[in-house]
């Protein structure tokens, strides 16, 4: 089990951080909630049977539940590097450089989290299972987030 939930965790763990920041979540944000969703994960690992849509469906719950938390909680230093953080300082500045982040945090919070799932790779149908929703409110979410996305770049793009 050790090996296998090893392997599982090199993988996962980055593209479920690029998932959560798709979301909104801030990088160092996005890791914490990864770290603790790996942990619940390892510890129920020979209970669950489809481990990355689980892993994924925790994470994503988790970090609902931050944004649901407003309190802000603003620290003194930034935080420390780790191996899912290594450059802390330069994080802002990564993010910024890419205008899909852009897009994505201008989308509502359901097409943001629908796109998010989809640039994960998840099927319309393993996301609805995962959301709980209709395959065809998957599918409409995703055909408005496309079309808000395009508007957004073409707007960029005229000015």
């Amino acid at each position: 089990m050790d090996d296998a939930f090893a392997a599982f965790y090199r993988l996962h763990v980055k593209g479920l951080i690029a998932f959560l920041v798709n979301q909104g979540a801030s990088v160092s944000d996005a890791a914490d909630i990864v770290q603790a969703a790996m942990e619940k994960l390892y510890q129920r690992w020979t209970e669950i049977e489809h481990h990355r849509a689980w892993a994924y469906r925790v994470a994503s719950r988790d970090l609902v539940r931050k944004f649901s938390d407003a309190r802000e909680s603003p620290v003194g230093e930034v935080p420390e590097p780790s191996s899912l953080l290594p450059h802390p300082n330069s994080m802002s500045e990564w993010e910024s450089q890419y205008d899909a982040l852009r897009v994505l945090r201008m989308l509502p919070p359901r097409q943001r989290q629908i796109m998010a799932w989809t640039l994960s790779d998840f099927t319309p149908a393993e996301i609805s299972e995962q959301l709980g929703l209709s395959p065809e409110a998957v599918r409409a979410s995703l055909k408005k987030a496309r079309q808000a996305a395009t508007a957004l770049v073409r707007r960029w793009e005229e000015e």
